[in-house]
């Protein structure tokens, strides 16, 4: 069965923000809890811009992703793969952060996520530079997001 262009683009968008539901599982009760009784690192954003922020981040995503699905690219698979494995790396980082309260496991994964998300977009480029350019605003909010994380661990360690 062959699935049309629109349905693709509605799996994407999906499959993307998805990430984002599984992962506030973890944040709406550990926020106004544990969370709120870290220290704060300069530059921190208040709790609300988050989720405005990540719904438009997953959603670009989805597009970059669905762009990536619909080529003939014979990198397609690859590119995928990437984007599977970076996309996994962004679900678990909330659970290990909010839910386990694991703010140095959490840094870890969002280092290896941030590289992940390099790569992709290196892959992306030869096959969709508008795909990659979507992920541009998804891995300089993880640049931040890493920068939030490790002075969170500094501060609270």
């Amino acid at each position: 069965m062959k699935i049309n262009s629109f349905l693709k683009l509605i799996i994407c968008i999906t499959i993307s923000e998805s990430a984002g539901i599984l992962g506030s599982f973890f944040t709406i009760s550990a926020i106004p809890t544990w969370y709120a009784s870290l220290q704060k690192p300069f530059l921190n954003p208040p709790a609300w811009i988050f989720g405005p922020v990540w719904v438009t981040l997953y959603l670009l995503m989805g597009i970059s992703l669905w762009l990536i699905w619909k080529s003939d690219s014979k990198e397609k698979k690859k590119a995928i793969r990437l984007f599977l494995i970076q996309l996994v790396l962004n679900a678990i980082w909330s659970p290990i952060f909010f839910g386990g309260q694991s703010i140095g496991g959490a840094l870890a994964v969002i280092v290896l996520l941030w590289a992940v998300i390099v790569l992709a977009i290196l892959v992306f480029t030869r096959i969709s530079k508008v795909a990659a350019w979507l992920l541009i605003p998804y891995i300089l909010w993880v640049s931040f997001a890493g920068y939030l994380n490790f002075m969170l661990f500094i501060l609270n360690h």
